[in-house]
């Protein structure tokens, strides 16, 4: 639909909400009132939506500046907070460009994390993502590819946005697959170390059973004496005694 088209249908909406509050016999000045507030509300909305779209292309301009400047000392959290931001943004648009995709994966790339490398650039090889087959848009990707096109027309009104996605265009295309193949084989080898280092299982010691000496044959066990002769013969020591 072209902005004429738009316009024609937005002032339509607004005549039709217009005669719907002369019929309920509001007063023209409450319907000027009215009409203003859902104006303003209908602005503000627009802003909003336009500010989503926007953050994507500042996500875009620090990451291309951490990829690009590798002799500058970035510091992990700083790098951290891009990403951060750059998730964020997969919440508001269910249907993210490919782009965002790739300096995500690049970023965690730098920091090391090899299972997020992977895990976002492993993204770019699916089919239903390419550009191309993105034929049912969300409003969201819809204004991201209207607000790029301008950007693109009009390469004066935001120079370094226009080069941040460039930039990060031709890393895209120059090393997705490197990273991607070089994560694949660093958590491989992880796997591999793990499985080594782990200890073998030592084989528990045996405790000895104790020993006991042999019984005497039966022959010569003698049995104890009765209790009668035990008994008289404490009497009689007691009788002595005294």
């Amino acid at each position: 639909m072209t902005c004429t088209g738009k316009l024609t249908t937005k002032a339509i909406a607004v005549i039709v909400i217009v005669a719907m509050l002369d019929a309920v016999g509001l007063s023209p000045v409450l319907m000027v009132f009215v009409t203003g507030v859902v104006f303003i509300v209908w602005l503000i909305a627009r802003r909003a939506q336009a500010r989503e779209v926007e953050r994507i292309f500042d996500f875009y301009v620090a990451a291309e500046a951490i990829l690009r400047e590798e002799e500058r000392r970035w510091y992990g959290f700083e790098i951290a907070e891009v990403i951060e931001h750059g998730e964020s943004l997969l919440d508001i648009m269910p249907d993210p460009p490919p782009l965002n995709y790739f300096a995500l994966g690049a970023l965690y790339h730098r920091l090391g994390n090899h299972q997020a490398t992977v895990e976002y650039l492993s993204r770019l090889n699916e089919e239903d993502l390419d550009e191309t087959h993105r034929t049912a848009p969300s409003p969201q990707l819809r204004r991201y590819v209207m607000m790029l096109r301008r950007i693109e027309y009009h390469p004066s009104s935001a120079p370094h946005t226009l080069a941040a996605i460039r930039s990060l265009e031709r890393a895209r295309q120059r090393n997705a697959e490197k990273m991607l193949s070089e994560s694949r084989g660093a958590i491989e080898a992880e796997k591999r170390a793990v499985r080594i280092e782990v200890p073998v299982p030592q084989a528990k010691e045996t405790h000895q059973e104790m020993s006991f000496a042999p019984s005497l044959p039966l022959s010569e066990i003698t049995a104890p004496p009765p209790i009668s002769k035990v008994l008289h013969d404490v009497y009689q020591e007691d009788t002595r005694a005294s």
